[in-house]
């Protein structure tokens, strides 16, 4: 059978745009968050929502648009979702610059942009995975992670720099970056045709047995994506907070030092999915290994007093994070055949998008403990995860399944099958 031609550099970036302005909905707006309480005159755990009201509509979205995404092209979902999510973030501007007593309208706001955000970084993964085969599928899922990176270590940098000039002005930008991305799209991505004449019973029964054949170790992979981002962005909500009420440093000052440890996440993004390949141990370790960095990382930050010593140590945690997600990435996305996997990834994507949304309203209340209590429980989650990993998710012993699973069916399947 002949391989397929590789679409080239120009889609994948295209695609890959789509994380990076996606990752913007959260990160660009940590930083001002304190300022946000501030000028509106609410509390902490208001200017959570912000963050959660926009990941949560689009965690229980994501599942219908990865349906749609496999019974049309993912174009068709990705591009208005884009439009949508645009249209939020205008709305979002429209209320703050109405006002303290019109805060309900950001809100709004947010919800309309996490309606958007669901058809758009989940459907590009699967997109990406439909596109490149092989070992350039996971070096090009490996950019598209680093997108996502790079979108975090730029977004609080960019958040801080807008916000000190007009507060609300990362609402603003939102529809401003994201108008060109819809245009690559259009341009550079030629998807390929979809195989016709599959129903919609049996796309459910495929899902059903993809499902069946690989729960043990999909939902302890969608658990290690959603522990990841959520301490992620629990321990960025944390540390803005910190850096405004006890070292009293402007937003500006703030956002860059969100910058550093999401350097090192993204950094580590691209370094992996270079490295791992098709080497499915490989994969495994990466994920049991990026979590128990994470863990141990976390549980020693309390017992460091020195400001540098705590900002290396966010760094190496930003590097576990940044070392487990490609990981996860290719090891699910390359679960089903191209008809099943966009709804297979866009469950990862809610899971995804769910752990980022309980983050910093989570770290809201968790700061109420004294710091050893809150990180020793956060490293336990961690390890917990990871222990989970090194149990469940299995990739020596058996043969690969004829559908390319990245983990062999149960013991027996294979012998039964051949017999």
């Amino acid at each position: 059978m002949a391989e397929s031609r590789s679409p080239g550099a120009g889609a994948l970036w295209a695609i890959s745009s789509v994380p990076f302005i996606m990752v913007l909905g959260n990160s660009m707006l940590i930083p001002i968050l304190p300022t946000m309480q501030s000028v509106l005159g609410i509390s902490q755990f208001q200017a959570s929502l912000v963050v959660t009201l926009f990941s949560v509509p689009a965690g229980l979205i994501i599942p219908l648009a990865g349906f749609l995404s496999d019974r049309l092209k993912r174009k068709w979902i990705i591009i208005p979702s884009l439009g949508l999510y645009a249209l939020g973030g205008l709305v979002a501007a429209i209320g703050a610059w109405m006002g303290q007593r019109v805060f309900l309208i950001i809100l709004i706001g947010r919800v309309i942009q996490g309606f958007g955000a669901a058809g758009t970084a989940p459907i590009a993964m699967a997109l990406v995975s439909d596109l490149f085969q092989g070992g350039e599928r996971s070096r090009a899922l490996g950019l598209n992670e680093a997108s996502n990176g790079l979108g975090k270590v730029v977004s609080p940098i960019l958040g801080a720099w807008v916000g000190s000039l007009l507060w609300y002005g990362a609402f603003l930008l939102f529809p401003i970056l994201t108008i060109p991305v819809m245009i690559g799209l259009w341009l550079a991505v030629k998807e390929p045709p979809l195989r016709k004449g599959m129903s919609a019973t049996r796309y459910w029964q495929s899902f059903v047995t993809i499902w069946k054949r690989d729960a043990h170790w999909l939902l302890v992979g969608y658990f290690s994506g959603a522990t990841a981002l959520f301490l992620l962005f629990g321990v960025l909500f944390y540390v803005s907070e910190t850096l405004e009420a006890v070292y009293h440093l402007g937003v500006f000052a703030r956002g860059t030092i969100l910058a550093v440890p999401l350097t090192g996440m993204c950094t580590a993004s691209y370094l992996t999915g270079r490295w791992i390949k098709k080497n499915r141990p490989l994969m495994k370790g990466a994920v049991v290994g990026g979590l128990g960095v994470v863990a141990g990382t976390l549980f020693l930050l309390p017992f460091l007093r020195s400001p540098g010593w705590q900002l290396g140590d966010l760094v190496l945690s930003g590097i576990g994070t940044g070392v487990v997600l490609p990981s996860l990435n290719t090891l699910i996305t390359g679960t089903a055949e191209r008809e099943e996997r966009g709804i297979i990834t866009s469950f990862y994507g809610s899971v995804r998008f769910l752990g980022v949304a309980a983050g910093p309203p989570v770290f809201s209340q968790l700061m109420k403990l004294p710091p050893i209590w809150m990180f020793g429980l956060c490293a336990g989650l961690a390890a917990v995860a990871g222990g989970l990993a090194l149990l469940f998710i299995r990739v020596s012993g058996h043969p690969p399944s004829r559908r390319n699973t990245p983990f062999p069916r149960p013991w027996g399947t294979a012998q039964k099958q051949r017999a």
